[in-house]
């Protein structure tokens, strides 16, 4: 499917204003949202192909710069230069997240494409958790999380709040977020009654997606993306 691209500039309700990939298909109709949230290291090359991949898929995709209060527009690091983003990732927050999740909220349901109700949220590492968040706040209609840092301890309280089904991707290899972690996350989403699936790919390390960094697993990528479209293929049907 042929697409189109562009970046836009989104207001935000704390008075900052928020550079935005986005992404959709070229011919005219109306499509489903996708808030596409960020790893780390920026709206770099590989969350812009990940949101030109779901608008080859018939999403309208949008992937706001979580770091637009601390830095320039279009900001990217390099991989191997975590302490480059740290400032960053420190001065973002559930507050922020929030914040920015209800900017992009709004330019989707006011697209002339959108299809009204059918909007989802997916999220990687740091984005992964912003996913979360977002589904406590918005109507959405399903979100997912690939390996999200902190969910447990500091999002279960919100738990109960969750609008859409989750699916969540873990590495079984990925040090960053213990098993403990994990299972606290699904006793509280059990707890409140929320619809969930939590796959683990036993295999794989944290960004195991991210075909550009050393931790990529080809097939674990290649499984998860397949079990992502029909999971959004379900939850976003009219």
């Amino acid at each position: 499917m042929n697409i189109t691209s562009e970046y836009v500039q989104l207001s935000v309700a704390d008075g900052t204003s928020m550079h935005a990939y986005s992404a959709l298909p070229s011919k005219p109709g109306v499509y489903p949202g996708l808030i596409i949230f960020q790893e780390a290291f920026g709206v770099n090359h590989h969350i812009r192909d990940v949101a030109e991949r779901f608008a080859r898929e018939g999403y309208i995709a949008i992937a706001p710069e979580l770091y637009h209060r601390s830095t320039e527009k279009g900001f990217e690091a390099n991989y191997n230069d975590f302490a480059a983003v740290q400032s960053h990732l420190h001065q973002t927050s559930n507050e922020t997240f929030e914040l920015d999740s209800r900017a992009v909220w709004n330019w989707l349901i006011s697209h002339p494409q959108i299809q009204e109700g059918s909007i989802a949220s997916i999220g990687y590492c740091m984005g992964g958790r912003a996913s979360f968040v977002a589904n406590t706040i918005l109507p959405l209609k399903a979100a997912i999380s690939y390996y999200g840092g902190r969910i447990a301890p500091d999002l279960m309280k919100s738990a109960p709040s969750l609008h859409a089904p989750m699916l969540f991707f873990w590495g079984g290899l990925d040090k960053h977020i213990p098993p403990e972690q994990i299972q606290s996350v699904m006793k509280e989403l059990r707890n409140a009654g929320k619809q969930f699936i939590n796959v683990e790919f036993s295999n794989a390390d944290h960004a195991f997606f991210c075909d550009e960094r050393p931790s990529y697993n080809e097939q674990a990528a290649k499984e998860s993306w397949v079990m992502t479209l029909e999971f959004l293929k379900n939850k976003l049907a009219p």
